[in-house]
């Protein structure tokens, strides 16, 4: 990091603080006045811009974070790609959903119906945490600065001091080429250091917060963001273990593919995804515990930053103390920087026993294998899990897993069958998201096309004249704004 790198990421003072959050509140309602259209066209430019920087910016990101170049090349693309797909959204106009129901004197109600119509309105200024684990897909330009700029709200976005100085040069890029497009004046800042954004976040001025990171400093905001005199909506990431469920029968079928997949999955990017797989529940003395316990384990590879080796270590200590679990398998230096992987194990009976501390999240390269003697006893330890972001159930077709899968529905946000976790597609029917702990909004998703309805709140006009009314709820629709008049969709 340059010497003018690291004066510009120093903790933001309360005096600049106010300064950006007096400039977001107008350019957020300029903003939400434009067009669907125009702020497609805008975040096209922004997209254009990052994709233009690539060759600054990953080798910058790589500096930080120790990930690999073609990994911070695919999530670059992911991040101008999410940018492009919310325009798609835009043009569409779907995410609008407007509904108009016009006066109608016989309405069966018994009393007459006035004319009504609804449609959803930006919030305003938001402030987003950055995570530490995609420090371009849920950073600076990543998914929730896209939906919330795309829903038409100003964005003011705590950077991670894991990249810093990559937070620094992707706001500069995503400011320029937002004052290029023509966008207002103070819609997108970049701020620094923990006090600043905890001001902002309980500032009257800002309407919501959004957060990808631990369960203790998720949980902290979402109390400041819920305590306020005015309380906001909090959209937190915060923790999730993932597990997975295998029967009897796919586990003799597919020993190999089963243990290869899981190993793969649960040390992609150094077990440092949010969607990794932590739990794996086999059948006892099943091929599959015992190919794991062959397994060549992946290379010790280095973790984000110091905080989380710190962090890893403890757990994995932790974990590893316990008097219910064994080593089923390990790296030569399984504490080291960097750790070598570590696969742990335990029984079915023992988790149900001792569900806070097996369930644990490690984040890092450490999985927890656990061995149940029953079929009947998947039910049970998937009854014991907490609020998850993903659930994953490896079964033959043929075999009756339907309690098990209503169990995992309730407790996830993403049911997988025969599939890793890893990999959460950028689409319009992804759900990245779940019951508490994994996320503090149980209805709202982080990732995919529906994260823009975090950022909007529904507004109904009734009785207004054509003239008054919002552009997208009149009869003439000059928007070409998708409709849907008396229940049904024009």
């Amino acid at each position: 990091m340059t010497m003018d790198q690291m004066s510009a990421t120093e903790a933001t003072t309360p005096e600049h603080l106010e300064t950006l959050l007096a400039a977001a509140e107008p350019a957020s309602r300029a903003w939400a006045a434009a067009t669907p259209v125009r702020r497609a066209e805008v975040l096209d430019v922004v997209a254009q811009a990052l994709d233009g920087a690539a060759d600054e910016l990953v080798p910058l990101a790589m500096s930080e974070t120790h990930l690999a170049e073609g990994r911070l090349r695919g999530e670059l693309k992911r991040t101008t790609f999410q940018l492009r797909l919310f325009g798609d959204v835009l043009r569409d106009g779907h995410y609008l959903d407007v509904r108009i129901d016009p006066a109608d004197a016989d309405w069966p109600m018994g009393v007459p119906r006035p004319d009504l119509r609804r449609w959803k309105e930006a919030l305003g200024p938001v402030v987003v945490f950055a995570a530490s684990n995609f420090p371009f897909a849920f950073s600076v330009a990543g998914g929730d600065t896209a939906s919330a700029l795309a829903a038409g709200n100003a964005v003011l976005l705590k950077a991670h001091p894991g990249h810093a100085g990559l937070s620094h040069r992707t706001g500069q890029i995503l400011t320029e080429s937002l004052r290029a497009a023509g966008a207002p004046d103070g819609l997108f800042a970049v701020i620094y250091g923990r006090e600043a954004g905890t001001t902002a976040l309980k500032d009257s001025r800002v309407k919501a917060g959004g957060f990808t990171g631990s369960i203790p400093g998720g949980r902290a905001l979402f109390d400041l963001a819920t305590s306020r005199p005015d309380p906001i909506p909090f959209y937190g990431e915060l923790g999730s273990n993932n597990p997975v469920f295998v029967t009897a029968g796919a586990a003799a079928s597919r020993t190999n593919e089963i243990a290869e997949g899981f190993l793969s999955s649960a040390t992609m990017g150094a077990g440092q995804f949010c969607t990794k797989p932590g739990t794996l529940v086999v059948p006892a003395g099943s091929g599959l515990v015992d190919r794991l316990r062959g397994a060549a384990l992946a290379e010790p590879a280095t973790l984000l930053n110091e905080r989380i080796q710190e962090g890893y270590t403890y757990v994995l200590e932790q974990l590893s103390g316990h008097p219910a679990i064994d080593v089923l398998a390990q790296g030569d230096d399984p504490l080291a920087d960097p750790p070598s992987p570590t696969l742990l194990r335990t029984t079915a009976e023992d988790m149900l026993a001792d569900p806070d501390a097996l369930q644990r999240e490690c984040f890092g390269p450490t999985a927890l294998v656990v061995e149940y003697s029953d079929e009947s006893q998947l039910v049970e330890v998937a009854e014991s899990f907490e609020g998850q972001l993903t659930a994953t159930v490896f079964a033959a077709e043929d075999e009756d897993v339907r309690d098990l899968v209503t169990v995992l529905a309730r407790k996830a946000g993403r049911v997988l069958w025969g599939q890793w976790p890893t990999g959460v597609s950028v689409t319009y029917a992804q759900q990245h998201g779940g019951p508490y702990p994994a996320t503090t909004a149980v209805g709202f998703t982080s990732v995919g096309t529906a994260a823009i309805e975090r950022w909007l709140r529904p507004v109904a006009y009734q009785g207004f004249p054509q003239a008054q009314l919002p552009e997208a709820l009149r009869d003439e629709n000059p928007l070409d704004i998708p409709q849907t008049v008396n229940g049904r969709t024009r």
